[in-house]
């Protein structure tokens, strides 16, 4: 191929979380190969760095009138702007991918993300869509292994590529002093307090209902909730009413979104993952093991991947508020040297972003004539 490569990547929004920043990764991988990257979602914060290589469609859309539409949509982009290959990182989006894909006859990559629910009938059905690439992106063992029992798909079309943390940007070396005090005095934290911080989107599986409770049993300690609540302010209101009739309001701050993530998790002394569902990853685990920082995670889903008890960090049974509490106890009594000897094992065993982004365009090269 003489012409440079144009891969498409499609996906509902580009506000926050995981699958919006990978995305935004990897684009910049692609023009970093001297590549042309296009991303086409209905816009949001993110979206604004990618500027002319975004493309803003109504792709949140669910209904099959909304996705037939989109897939006419992104077939005319498709053809418009000469794209070479699209890959596609969520259902409803990934169904008028696939459309797109098959009418122009270009490859057609997909990321599974998650387990995705299949509480109604046809669920399954629908969400096959992800598993119909002709490369499927795990993001874990656990999610590849999922993926591959519920769709029965041939495991030769799967590739194994866990996220990856910017070992430049989240190092603890590199964070001032100044940035970490700020931060807790933002969140109001006691000079001195022990700070719990929980780095996760506002959601009742992500376990934040656990961290409050636990909180009862550590009367020394502060949590926040660093994460956006994209809109659930029922459950902001439900856990500060929990943490007012446990009597530790005083002791929980809700932060919200957190743009400045090194900083934050520089500031913890101890960062929490408490998802009581399995985790397809669990970025914000590698970006607290890049900071060096004690981790303490659910026992199930991707974090068993990147968590090794007692030495790159702690896992405790999900959804139980005691043994989170009894965890933290233990980590806050070790002594300074222990604590830092696992946060330096944690930091040198993270999957990186150039790993993941090089693995990604491997993908592609496998899918593209001539690369």
């Amino acid at each position: 191929m003489a012409v440079p490569p144009t891969i498409l990547q499609v996906l509902p929004a580009l506000d926050s979380g995981g699958v919006e920043r990978g995305a935004v990764e990897i684009a910049e991988a692609i023009a970093a190969a001297g590549w042309r990257p296009l991303v086409a979602s209905e816009g949001g914060r993110l979206a604004e760095g990618l500027g002319e290589a975004h493309v803003t469609l109504p792709l949140a859309a669910k209904a099959p009138w909304a996705i037939w539409r989109n897939a006419r949509r992104l077939a005319e982009v498709a053809r418009k702007e000469g794209v070479s290959l699209i890959h596609a990182r969520s259902r409803a989006p990934a169904w008028a991918a696939l459309g797109a894909a098959r009418r122009l006859g270009v490859p057609f990559v997909t990321t599974y993300h998650g387990t995705y629910n299949e509480g109604f009938p046809g669920k399954r059905f629908y969400n096959s869509v992800m598993a119909s690439g002709d490369r499927i992106i795990a993001i874990s063992r656990f999610i590849a292994e999922h993926l591959i029992r519920i769709h029965g798909i041939h495991p030769d079309r799967v590739r194994l590529i866990p996220r990856g943390v910017d070992p430049a940007r989240f190092d603890p070396g590199t964070v001032p002093a100044a940035r970490v005090m700020a931060m807790r005095a933002g969140w109001r934290v006691p000079e001195g307090a022990k700070l719990l911080l929980l780095p996760a989107r506002l959601s009742r599986w992500k376990g934040q209902e656990v961290l409050v409770d636990a909180l009862v049993h550590l009367p020394e300690a502060h949590a926040v909730l660093a994460g956006d609540a994209q809109g659930r302010q029922g459950l902001v209101a439900s856990l500060l009413e929990r943490a007012a009739a446990l009597g530790v309001a005083e002791r929980l701050h809700v932060a919200g979104h957190v743009t400045d993530m090194p900083a934050a998790l520089a500031a913890a002394d101890v960062v929490i993952h408490a998802s009581t569902e399995p985790e397809a990853f669990g970025r914000t685990v590698i970006e607290a093991q890049a900071m060096a920082r004690p981790v303490i995670a659910a026992d199930l889903g991707g974090p068993r991947e990147t968590v090794r008890h007692g030495a790159t960090g702690w896992l405790v049974p999900p959804g139980d508020p005691a043994a989170l509490a009894q965890a933290v106890r233990e980590v806050l009594a070790l002594p300074p040297a222990a604590r830092a000897a696992i946060g330096a094992a944690a930091r040198a065993g993270v999957p990186t972003l150039a790993a993941m982004q090089e693995a990604t365009l491997a993908v592609y090269r496998e899918l593209l004539p001539g690369r």
